[in-house]
């Protein structure tokens, strides 16, 4: 049977990465992480103090980042290494969060990272996540999911995840964020967030992750059949 790509892009912590990995598992298709991409673009821009708001510094720092996805035996799963280093636990933490959506709108930025992603696309047989991957990284994918949740309720699975690594982080931190990297995300001038005309919505506010993977593993069905009529 034909492979497939699948797109999943909606708003922060809608558990857009945990339903790419299950169909990823699932299907035994590639799981590529866009939004660690991003993150840890972000941490080397922090780490050597580099403006993103100066074209040329970012320039000339991207020609010295290297992204690569390394399957780890012990988590049994695809990690993101920055230059070598295993940066997966780094690029999770509130410091990345805050500044994470403003890089991610930087043209320079998303035209590096567009670029390796579709490379990664090419054999088919992926699924990934992010904010414009059905509609700017890969158009043309067979199957796109646009993901969506009540604000309360993504605030809460936010904290909860934050509070586990973080003792000190606030509820109220964490809603502040999150409102301010979906309005972030939504009103850049270069691939905002935003459904592709062909996107099935995924609200889960009220669905099991169970539930959820059933539901889509029909969507999944239904495109590959598509694929090979």
């Amino acid at each position: 049977m034909k492979k497939i790509i699948i797109t999943i892009d909606g708003y922060s912590s809608c558990g857009k990465s945990t339903l790419a990995k299950q169909l990823a598992r699932e299907l035994d298709y590639t799981y590529i992480d866009s939004g660690a991409m991003y993150r840890a673009i972000t941490l080397y821009f922090i780490q050597n103090r580099i403006d993103w708001n100066n074209h040329d510094e970012v320039r000339e720092a991207l020609d010295n980042i290297e992204l690569e996805f390394e399957y780890n035996p012990i988590t049994q799963a695809s990690e993101m290494h920055l230059n070598g280093e295993n940066v997966e636990l780094m690029i999770r933490e509130m410091l990345v969060a805050e500044k994470v959506s403003e890089v991610a709108a930087v043209k320079e930025v998303r035209e590096f990272a567009v670029a390796q992603q579709q490379k990664m696309g090419e054999q088919k047989g992926i699924v990934m996540d992010g904010r414009d991957i059905g509609t700017t990284v890969f158009p043309d994918a067979e199957l796109k999911i646009f993901m969506t949740a009540d604000t309360a309720i993504r605030v809460e699975r936010r904290f909860k995840e934050l509070y586990a690594r973080n003792k000190n982080i606030s509820i109220h931190e964490v809603k502040e964020n999150l409102e301010l990297r979906d309005y972030i995300d939504t009103n850049r001038e270069i691939s905002p967030l935003r459904k592709a005309e062909d996107a099935i919505i995924l609200d889960n506010s009220q669905l099991t992750p169970d539930d959820q993977l059933r539901l889509v593993m029909q969507w999944v069905e239904d495109a590959l059949m598509v694929q090979s009529s």
